[in-house]
This record gives C-alpha cells, sequence and structure tokens, in this order.
C-alpha cells in the first residue's frame, strides 16, 4: 500500500518545523533522514512512523521513496541531495517537492519538465519562503502589465539563519552573481548593482544577490529580464567588490570544509521568540519596453515560519491530486494569491518609481 507523504531532512531546523506543523494541520507524514537515532527520537515525540538512509545508493533511495505518493525534501545543501532524491522519485512516479532557493538546482529540475510530464509525476521546488512569497508576487505583477519585459524583485529583512541556510550561502561565497538577461542566465559579478528600494519604512541600499527567483520568476512570468536584490548596510556593497578575488579561496575544499564545521558548532537557527519578532518584507518592479512600470510590496511573517506553512500545505494539494504534473513553481502551481493565504502575509500596490543606485554595472 502506498503511504503519502514522505518528509526526508525532517530533524533538521527547517524540516522539524515543517514535520510540527504537518501534524499540527492534521497530517501524519512519515518521516526520514540519514541518521538513525536523530530521526527516531523525532518520530517518537511526534508519533509518528519513520525511515532511515542516505542518498548515497540510488537503488535504496528508489526503493524507500517508492512507498510514497510524495516526498517533501528539506535536506540541504540541495546541491547536494535533490539530484539523488528527484531522480528516485521520476524513476518511481513518485511526486517531489523541496524547500530550495538554489539557482543551479532549480535550473536543472526544470530541464527535467518533459521527464516528469510522461512519468506523470510533479516537480515542485521551492515551496518556502524563497521563493512562494516573491514568485507570488511575481505573478501578480506580470498579470498587471502582460507586456513587461523586465522584473526586478528584492527582499528586507533576511536577519535569521538556519545551519542549512547558513551552509548554503557558504556554497554562495565562492560563485559569481546572476541574472536573466533576453531569457538567458548570465553570470555577473558580486554587487553587480546597487539600488535604493523602499520596502514601507523610507528607502534602503540593495545589491543584486543570485536569488532563486532569477530561475523561478523566469518560468512563471515568461519575462526575459529578471534581477534580484537583497538589502545590506551602505558599506558592504563595497566590501563585496573590493573581496571579490577571494572567491577562489572560498571555494577551496578546505576552506568550506571549515566554514561549514564552525557552523554545526555556532549556528543553531532563531528560537520560537525570534521568529515571533522577524518579519520580511519584498519589493517587486515590473517595467516594458516603452518605460511603464508597475509596483508592488508584501509583507510576510519570519521566514522560517512561514517556509513551514507553504511547504506542508503545497504538500498537502500535490499529494490531493491538485497539481498538475511537469515541473512547477509555486505561482504556476497555485496561483499568484497562493501567498496571500496566509495569515501574516500582505500585499500593497505602490505607486512611487525607485531609486536606483549611482553604481554603473559592470561587465
Amino acid at each position: 500500500m502506498t503511504d503519502e507523504l514522505l518528509v526526508y531532512g525532517a530533524y533538521g531546523y527547517t524540516g522539524a518545523l515543517v514535520a510540527e506543523e504537518a501534524v499540527e494541520n492534521g497530517l501524519s507524514p512519515v518521516l526520514a533522514g540519514r541518521t538513525a537515532q536523530k530521526v527516531e527520537r523525532q518520530a517518537t515525540d511526534l508519533g509518528l512512523d519513520h525511515r532511515v538512509f542516505s542518498l548515497q545508493h540510488p537503488q535504496v533511495v528508489e526503493k524507500q521513496v517508492g512507498d510514497f505518493s510524495a516526498v517533501l525534501n528539506c535536506a540541504g545543501p540541495f546541491s547536494a541531495t535533490a539530484r539523488p532524491m528527484y531522480s528516485a522519485c521520476l524513476r518511481t512516479g513518485t511526486d517531489y517537492l523541496d524547500i530550495t532557493g538554489e539557482i543551479d538546482v532549480l535550473e536543472a529540475i526544470a530541464e527535467r519538465d518533459r521527464d516528469a510530464e510522461e512519468a506523470d509525476v510533479t516537480l515542485l521546488p521551492a515551496v518556502g519562503f524563497d521563493v512562494v512569497p516573491t514568485d507570488c508576487l511575481a505573478g501578480y505583477l506580470q498579470t498587471e502589465m502582460d507586456s513587461a519585459t523586465r522584473l526586478t524583485l528584492a527582499i528586507d529583512g533576511l536577519g535569521t539563519f538556519s545551519p542549512g541556510t547558513a551552509k548554503s550561502i557558504v556554497e554562495g561565497l565562492s560563485q559569481s552573481g546572476a541574472v536573466r538577461q533576453d531569457g538567458e542566465l548570465r553570470t555577473v559579478p558580486p554587487a553587480w548593482k546597487t539600488r535604493r528600494l523602499d520596502f514601507g519604512q523610507g528607502p534602503k541600499p540593495a545589491v543584486t544577490i543570485p536569488w532563486g527567483d532569477i530561475s523561478t520568476a523566469y518560468f512563471t512570468t515568461g519575462i526575459p529580464n529578471v534581477e534580484t536584490y537583497a538589502t545590506v548596510p551602505g558599506y558592504v556593497p563595497e566590501v563585496m567588490r573590493k573581496t571579490r578575488a577571494l572567491m577562489p579561496v572560498l571555494g577551496s575544499r578546505p576552506v568550506q570544509r571549515a566554514m561549514k564545521g564552525a557552523i554545526d558548532v555556532l549556528v543553531s537557527g532563531p528560537t520560537a521568540e525570534e521568529r515571533a519578532q522577524s518579519a520580511a518584507r519584498i519589493w517587486g518592479e515590473v517595467e516594458d519596453d516603452a518605460g511603464n512600470r508597475f509596483s508592488a510590496r508584501m509583507r510576510t511573517p519570519d521566514t522560517y515560519d512561514l517556509t513551514a506553512r507553504t511547504a506542508v500545505e503545497s504538500a498537502r494539494r500535490v499529494v490531493e491530486g491538485e497539481v498538475n504534473s511537469g515541473f512547477q513553481t509555486p505561482s504556476s502551481a497555485f496561483g499568484p494569491e497562493f501567498a496571500l493565504e496566509f495569515d501574516g502575509v500582505e500585499r500593497e500596490d505602490v505607486r512611487e518609481v525607485s531609486e536606483v543606485g549611482a553604481s554603473v554595472p559592470e561587465e
């Protein structure tokens, strides 16, 4: 008999929030991970079944996921876990979801669209904070201006990090920035552009970052030019430019191993109290070739709390057969109003035009 949902990486920081949210919503997922002691303890505490397996052996992964209707992968960094998991899902006819925000991972999953359609499998990555609210905002902006050829998204308020998120950031230290130009991914230097953007509390400096929406927003909207930004203290853009020469060193195996080891020791993720006091703000703008612009803002609860809610609800809908097969983004699967279904998420149109920073993009 096929079970409904397997949550892999369930005892990690975000995975634990997802598992607890699922139980609170009346679901009974099977919890899984590679460390027996951790997943056994968690499953006992929550009154759930569990599985123990790593992703090193494809046949083992296939045997495990083949018993389920869908898998929700919460084990980061997804550069290491996504491919073995969604590949097994495609071979077993199991729907796949995850909470990644990594461009390379998203692009690789999108390339399996035809395979997924032929296997009648849903591939729905990025059902966490990155990128559910930003993707829904992108979809909304596109519906308001279907002539748009440029899309900009920006985030303010990423002040808390889990160990998995921190490790993904460490991996990104050795990578260049990225934008979408004329439908193609383009590599750009870190802090390639700066802008001053108003998220509702006055203008703040922001720099281009390789956010997952460089991938998902393009598939959601079809807009060929996409840039993503994050707010930073005023001194950071110059520091980022001056440290570009260190990228190869930061990407070396010994340095990466040392930094990730430090994260295991030092980073535990925000407490419930810290999450309760945390909020994120999103700004988005579309522009067409005639110079017409339309902007909107969103406010959301803490990124991890929202991730748990959106991931569980996405998985529930996939299990119940509400999502088409093939590669999907959150907005293409559920519509641009999906993010607004969650408590604490608000959206407003913006009339003023954003201020572009003085820096000139580097070729």
